[in-house]
């Protein structure tokens, strides 16, 4: 099956044996059209990522990772519980630009019929700007705080989500006239996000693993009316969307 590009009349047409086709290598400089023809080419390799147009290549996962990761999908999954229609997706491609195509640890985005920037492609990849995205990153030095946050704050991402493993520390930053800000927390360590009401997140509980206290924050933000005016507009923009027969 040929692969859609949102940004060439081109398709990218996979194969399982490539003729020809260079093999990835991290730090190789390339088009996202000539990352994804290479990665296609590559099915063992699950997690390749393109940065302002540099390859990076996966390592294996650690427990230090993959934990943080489950936890901020417990919470990202939850606070969709409340509010239907929204979509969100784990370790997904993302076809940000035409030099970066990250595959976010997390994405929480907002349907095409409330406005939502992101769109999923007819071969299934999401393609533009998720509302919101996190990344689990080892220290400040990290990637995820520099080219990938440089990335995608140029390309319209709301709220970026950074949890520092070795600095036992969680990042917010909102996008406010085109640039990233740090989000304060309130007096109780609690991040709220703008661009889904309701979504509240208890930093500490989240640090020290007490789910029970990071779904507390987040029934009490969805508790609220702002919370309710915002999945009436989902709901309203769900009902515009054609049923398919």
């Amino acid at each position: 099956m040929s692969v859609a590009d949102p940004l060439t009349t081109q398709p990218i047409v996979p194969t399982s044996a490539p003729s020809g086709v260079p093999r990835l290598q991290n730090g190789d400089r390339l088009t996202r059209i000539e990352f994804e023809r290479r990665y296609l080419a590559m099915p063992e390799v699950k997690k390749a990522e393109l940065i302002e147009g540099i390859v990076y290549m996966p390592s294996p996962v650690r427990i230090v990772h993959g934990e943080p990761h489950a936890t901020l999908a417990g919470w990202i999954v939850y606070y969709a519980s409340k509010a239907p229609g929204l979509r969100f997706a784990d370790n997904s491609t993302c076809r940000l630009d035409g030099a970066n195509e990250p595959q976010p640890d997390l994405m929480l985005m907002l349907p095409a019929s409330a406005g939502g920037a992101a769109r999923i492609d007819e071969d299934n990849y999401v393609s533009g700007s998720p509302e919101l995205v996190c990344e689990i990153a080892a220290s400040s030095v990290s990637i995820d705080l520099h080219a990938k946050k440089n990335a995608y704050e140029r390309n319209g991402v709301q709220d970026y989500i950074v949890w520092r493993i070795e600095d036992g520390a969680i990042d917010w930053f909102e996008l406010v006239d085109g640039r990233f800000q740090p989000l304060a927390a309130d007096e109780k360590g609690r991040f709220r996000s703008k661009a889904f009401p309701g979504l509240w997140l208890d930093a500490p509980a989240m640090l020290s693993r007490n789910l029970a206290k990071v779904f507390a924050a987040v029934d009490e933000g969805t508790s609220t009316p702002e919370h309710a005016a915002f999945a009436k507009r989902l709901a309203e923009a769900a009902s515009r969307v054609p049923q398919q027969s």
